[in-house]
């Protein structure tokens, strides 16, 4: 059984079982990848297509095929020495809806339920109306409005002998202490009489039984009768039906509300502001055990091999959850059966800032790949292009130059909106706070309000960890607290400058002591969803410099980077994480990773990509629709649009008018819809203008009618026809260096072949292994498949030979050590190279950048006039035996042709080649 060395990560739904997995084995395991990494496994919401809305941790979901089927995956897998890494979701549940019946017990009993503490309910808001309640903010309309339509529905449960409220696809429980009150004035055969009226008084642990013969009784046809009349009385077209319904709802444990009061009122922490999605106190051990009971037993079983933990900044303590983690898959270790590796890798979901490392105290393998996307990405990028790209943007946007200036808009507007009540309930908490202290009590809850504001607004990472300071360092924190604490003073008059001073105090590593942990929990839970949703979520669809540059962990307001700076993260990564993932697409992306990569070559022509945007602006002007007065879409959306086209436009044969088809347009215009709420400058989710989305409908339909006189498909067919071939080499690069820099690289479905994928749903379609199995036993080395690049299979077939490379070689990848090598002369800026050497065995890797100036041809990407003479690399002078290139078989090259790049002359600019530093003794 191998080790974890490459995975592939494979989206599980309803349409892609576990059983059509096992069906692929084979094809993965010669593609050379060494575990399946499989999106969240346990019952999920019926349909869902992600798995991250899970309603029961105890069981596989049946939609996928049960743990039958994953038992029988698992099989496969291992008869191919391969195994199973799980994405596991322990921050949040799916609630509202039906089937999780945590969920419902806590709205059923309150605060007595046995699942009041798993979930992150505020039992005692600022709203006293709300004490002891759980605000259900579900409904489609006004609660007044829903209960006078009949849209709140009063019913039996025969099966389990339950009453409930439904409203379309939500459920609410009643209270069984409230059942004998649905019977006033109906007459009950004295022994239902009696199981009602124990069930008024009975605690909840002791109810079950007495709720099993009121079903008994309900199931009968007297029971059936009684009860039927018992809810007509219930029936707002009855009358005094709907007052006697509110009286009902009144005495529960919720309150039910319209959907829109969540961003003011809420009183449980959500997912995001995702409503349907509740958060989960793992922090406490009973709550961890629950929700891991299953996932245990799967790699007590060796069912599954490692986890991938969802969202870790969603944890109240991240740092003692991963050493708790950690710990108990250890003990479960001698468990494991014979032949299954015993160490269990996990790795974290997060985002880093700017400057950010994952904390080496948390005990992680290391995260799951998002900031070797951002290194790669940035490498790629020619820092040439950002004076005219910025000025294109500035004309764009009417002047919105920075990305940093979107940022702060979208947070403070994010802050205002649908994090409204959970920035109110911090507030509340830290007013409470001031309040205790004589020399801060006049330290008013608007005060505080403001300064907070724009603490939050400039805050530059996901969150600090001051309630892991045992585990997480405390100067980080201090440091972060005091750079947008800093800034945040320049916003504010003088005034407010004790506020923040105490502020920085209590909300800081010292703040614990101060009695402060409350506030800093309630922080750290506002600050990271906040970032999710004002910059992943707003200002990378409302910013639009350079789409390659806004993608999930990604910095766009950094242009470009150095091959010196990825040198060093690579180190940094070798020496803290050696086992991270490195990923270059995800089932989160923006925008595929090949479509990213021809982007890219738009910082190297971005005087060219200007004169050609001003051309399509003017062209183009007719089509545009109208809303509010305005151009729909306006400059900046266009300007989006056209560098989304220009990123996915199809790189086949057939005509320019051919390649816009229907199947085309509707991915362009889901995305677009999307996009532009995503932005919320015109529209948004929760208020769509419809005018606006329709003018931009029409304008796409209108740039991709497929006529052959459409004069702007064969100039967008043209513009891509020049960058496509330097695309396709960033493409080409990026996957060189994912499988080959330190740590393990992770292949996103259906990736093998180009990605030019946009946002899900879209990065979430069906893939066409079979396709894929086709192509991998086809003959044809790299160079060879080059000559048709569009097809996707030269970058099938690179992926397959480093990947076959790694499994001849584990060790060298996994504890070889990692040297940049410095290229000199004319070609310098075009190639990033390094070593990786265990021992005497010597892996030099040479990768593209900056390809569109090499002039690749369009029909083999060879670029003829590289590398120019007096290109060389500086290399160590004693480099003994003959070199052999892994993706050009029967390829070899001597020392001295070695260092002058030889191997890449008019070719291909890239390659990998394998030999021996000194001759064994």
């Amino acid at each position: 059984m191998t080790g974890l060395r490459a995975t592939i990560r494979l989206q599980f739904h309803g349409g892609f079982t576990l059983d059509d997995a096992a069906a692929r084995v084979d094809y993965f395991a010669e593609l050379g990848v060494s575990h399946i990494y499989a999106s969240p496994l346990l019952a999920a919401r019926p349909g869902s297509t992600h798995g991250y809305d899970t309603i029961d941790y105890g069981r596989i979901n049946p939609e996928l095929g049960g743990e039958a089927a994953l038992a029988r995956l698992v099989a496969r897998l291992r008869g191919r020495g391969m195994g199973l890494i799980l994405d596991i979701v322990p921050n949040h549940m799916a609630v509202g809806g039906s089937g999780n019946r945590w969920w419902d017990d806590v709205l059923r009993w309150g605060k007595s339920s046995r699942y009041a503490h798993f979930f992150d309910i505020d039992w005692t808001p600022p709203d006293r109306w709300l004490h002891g309640r759980v605000l259900l903010p579900f409904l489609g309309s006004p609660y007044g409005e829903a209960l006078r339509n009949g849209d709140i529905v009063l019913h039996h449960d025969a099966q389990d002998g339950t009453f409930f409220c439904q409203h379309y696809d939500h459920r609410f429980p009643i209270c069984p202490r409230n059942y004998r009150d649905l019977f006033d004035g109906v007459d009950l055969p004295p022994p239902v009489a009696d199981i009602l009226a124990h069930l008024r008084a009975a605690p909840p642990a002791s109810a079950d039984g007495l709720l099993r013969a009121f079903g008994q009784w309900g199931r009968t046809h007297e029971g059936a009768r009684t009860i039927g009349r018992a809810i007509g009385r219930y029936d707002p077209a009855a009358p005094g039906g709907g007052e006697r319904l509110h009286r009902l709802l009144e005495r529960q444990h919720y309150r039910l509300a319209w959907w829109r009061t969540a961003g003011d009122i809420i009183n449980w922490r959500r997912f995001f502001d995702i409503t349907g999605l509740a958060g989960l106190c793992v922090e406490h051990s009973d709550v961890f055990d629950a929700v891991h009971a299953t996932v245990f037993s799967l790699y007590a079983r060796g069912l599954i091999d490692g986890v991938r933990v969802d969202h870790i900044d969603g944890l109240t303590r991240p740092a003692e959850y991963c050493r708790h983690l950690r710990r108990r898959l250890s003990e479960l270790a001698p468990l494991r059966p014979p032949g299954v590796p015993p160490g269990a890798s996990i790795h974290v979901e997060k985002i880093l800032g700017p400057g950010e490392a994952l904390p080496e105290s948390w005990g992680a393998d290391g995260s799951t790949g998002y900031d070797f996307l951002e290194q790669v990405d940035a490498v790629l990028h020619d820092p040439r292009g950002e004076a005219p790209l910025t000025d294109l943007w500035i004309w764009a946007a009417a002047g919105a130059a920075s990305f940093g200036v979107e940022e702060r808009a979208a947070r403070g507007m994010i802050l205002s909106g649908v994090l409204g009540a959970e920035c109110g309930r911090l507030v509340h908490l830290l007013g409470g706070l001031a309040r205790r202290e004589a020399g801060t009590r006049d330290f008013t809850d608007a005060a505080i309000m403001r300064v907070l504001r724009r603490v939050l607004v400039h805050f530059p990472v996901y969150r600090t960890y001051a309630g892991d300071m045992s585990l997480a360092p405390a100067a980080a924190d201090r440091r972060l607290l005091r750079r947008a604490c800093r800034a945040a003073r320049a916003d504010l008059p003088p005034a407010h400058g004790p506020v923040l001073d105490w502020l920085e105090k209590r909300l800081g590593p010292a703040g614990m002591a101060m009695g402060a942990g409350a506030a800093i929990a309630c922080f750290e839970h506002l600050s990271a969803p906040l970032a999710a949703k004002a910059v992943e979520d707003t200002a990378f669809y409302r910013y639009g410099r350079l789409l390659s540059r806004n993608d999930v962990g990604t910095h766009p307001a950094l242009f470009a980077g150095t091959v010196d700076a990825f040198h060093a993260a690579n180190l940094a990564r070798l020496h803290n994480f050696p086992r991270a993932m490195l990923a270059t697409a995800t089932h989160d992306h923006k925008r595929g990773e090949d479509a990213r990569a021809r982007l890219a070559v738009l910082s190297e022509a971005g005087e060219d990509w200007a004169r050609q945007v001003g051309e399509w602006t003017d062209r183009n002007a007719a089509l545009r629709g109208r809303a509010r007065g305005g151009p729909a879409p306006d400059r900046a959306d266009e300007l989006i649009l056209y560098q989304v086209l220009a990123a996915t436009w199809p790189m086949t044969d057939a005509a320019p008018h051919a390649k816009a088809s229907r199947i085309f347009r509707d991915r362009i215009q889901a995305w677009q819809t999307k996009a532009l709420r995503e932005a919320k400058r015109h529209t948004s989710w929760t208020d769509p203008d419809p005018a606006y989305e329709e003018g931009c409908r029409g304008f796409v339909d209108a740039l991709l009618h497929a006529d052959p006189s459409n004069g702007f498909l064969a100039s967008l067919d043209a513009v891509v026809g020049r960058i496509a071939p330097a695309g396709a080499l960033n493409g080409l690069g990026q996957t060189l260096l994912r499988l080959t820099c330190p740590g393990v690289p992770d292949l996103y479905q259906g990736c093998e072949y180009w990605d030019f994928s946009l946002v899900d749903p879209d990065n979430r379609r069906p893939v066409d292994f079979a396709a894929r199995l086709a192509s991998l036993s086809a003959d044809g080395d790299v160079t060879a498949l080059a000559r048709h690049w569009r097809d996707g299979r030269v970058k099938q077939r690179l992926i397959q030979a480093l990947l076959r490379l790694r499994l001849a070689h584990p060790a060298l990848f996994a504890e070889g050590a990692y040297a940049p090598v410095r290229v000199l002369g004319p070609g310098r800026g075009h190639l990033v190279a390094f070593t990786r050497t265990l021992d005497d065995l010597c892996l030099l890797v040479i990768a593209p950048r900056l390809p569109f100036a090499l002039a690749p041809d369009p029909a083999d990407l060879s670029c003829a006039a590289f590398p120019p003479r007096g290109t060389v690399l500086d290399w160590r002078d004693d480099l003994p035996g003959s070199w052999a290139s892994v993706i050009r078989p029967g390829r070899t090259c001597d020392a001295a042709a070695l260092r002058r790049l030889a191997t890449l002359e008019g070719g291909l600019p890239l390659d990998v080649l394998i030999g021996r530093t000194r001759q064994p003794g």
